[in-house]
């Protein structure tokens, strides 16, 4: 007889200081199959605490009462290789360029629908990396601007054409799988090729690295 084994739910950590939002983020994931949350905190102090439950993913704020949320990511890959999706009412140039950059794995802003926050959930955990329509204004004036665009050929970070097109599907917003199924290869084939990139560009996350390079020139969208 052959045996049925039953998924796993996604483990998913709330960081958020309004009361008001946390219950709605509360809400949200308490009413939506497949997930189990894992734990709640106000502030950066009681988050660290979080880590020990090694949950799948934080939903975390970046205004927080005792320091910025964009610090605690390091801490979430360093302590328990969590994603880390910020949702937060900043969607200024600056912060979306920040959040990137510090290694966030998606961004959407506060006054995204419930099923829009899911579905950034459920594309995050996946491999993907959802950022808002908003931010992606923000973060494409920051990149067009001209003052940070650095002129670098392909050659100059070892980039091979397959992995400028993986950038280019991760760039539209395409999970590891989607990825893997357009290009007609193995998710662990993209794997690799995702290591690859990392270590050239020197970065740690999908996001992070679409945004490298495009400001270096070597991808266009």
């Amino acid at each position: 007889m052959k045996t049925i084994e039953n998924k796993q739910n996604s483990r998913i950590a709330i960081v958020e200081d309004d009361s008001i939002v946390r219950e709605h983020f509360i809400e949200i994931i308490s009413s939506a199959p497949g997930f189990d949350l894992t734990g709640v905190a106000p502030n950066l102090a009681r988050a660290s605490d979080l880590i020990d439950q090694k949950p799948d993913l934080f939903l975390i704020d970046i205004g927080l009462p005792d320091g910025s949320g964009l610090d605690f990511v390091p801490k979430i890959k360093a302590g328990c290789n969590a994603k880390a999706l910020v949702v937060t009412s900043f969607g200024d140039r600056e912060t979306v360029v920040r959040a990137i950059r510090a290694g966030a794995d998606g961004y959407l802003l506060k006054d995204s629908s419930p099923s829009v926050i899911l579905d950034g959930i459920k594309v995050t955990l996946e491999g993907g990396a959802p950022i808002s329509a908003a931010a992606a204004v923000y973060l494409l004036d920051r990149l067009r601007d001209g003052a940070e665009i650095e002129v670098a050929t392909r050659e100059d970070s070892g980039l091979t054409p397959r992995e400028i097109e993986l950038l280019e599907l991760f760039a539209k917003g395409e999970s590891y799988k989607d990825a893997a199924r357009t290009l007609g290869i193995s998710p662990l084939t993209i794997g690799n090729h995702v290591k690859s990139i990392y270590r050239k560009l020197a970065v740690h996350s999908r996001g992070e690295a679409v945004y490298e390079a495009i400001k270096t020139g070597q991808l266009k969208i």
